[in-house]
């Protein structure tokens, strides 16, 4: 087994593992996405997403997922790739896949200490932050990088 694979998790696994790192004191960041072309917007986002914690784990859309609010075309890479990709980077420290529309029940299973999502969101709308928020947990948003997005190098890939 590679060594990244090894943090791609299933929900039983993640929610044993998110409960021990904070039973031993650490704060856990959650964010969710397709991530389907991995781009210095995405790496700066996560990265960011994870030094306001202690250990960052992602959700991340399952195939079926990404191709009902993306479209047909889309995901450009299967999950099991993008999962892969995704576990490589040294501050990510864990990866779930997930087959609903949002992570809802993913969030409320895990519990974490910090949920994170994109500037372009308002704190109220995030999906999940009432639960992380009344579990005494804070909702926090990052800005992107300007001029990156899979949709934008898709795009241009198909103009060249």
């Amino acid at each position: 087994m590679e060594k990244s694979a090894h943090k791609i998790i299933e929900l039983t696994s993640a929610k044993a593992q998110v409960k021990e790192w904070q039973a031993a004191g650490l704060k856990v960041v959650f964010t969710n996405g397709c991530f389907d072309l991995i781009h210095l917007g995405h790496v700066d986002y996560l990265e960011k997403a994870r030094l306001l914690g202690d250990k960052l784990v992602i959700g991340l859309n399952s195939d079926d997922s990404v191709s009902r609010f993306k479209g047909p075309e889309r995901p450009l890479q299967d999950q099991n790739s993008r999962a892969r990709v995704l576990a490589a980077m040294q501050f990510v420290d864990g990866v779930v896949i997930f087959n609903e529309d949002t992570p809802l029940a993913l969030i409320s299973a895990l519990i974490p200490d910090i949920l994170v999502k994109g500037s372009d969101y308002l704190t109220e709308n995030i999906v999940g932050a009432d639960v992380v928020k009344k579990a005494g947990g804070v909702v926090k948003t990052i800005d992107f990088v300007p001029g990156y997005s899979t949709t934008r190098i898709v795009e241009k890939i198909k103009k060249s």
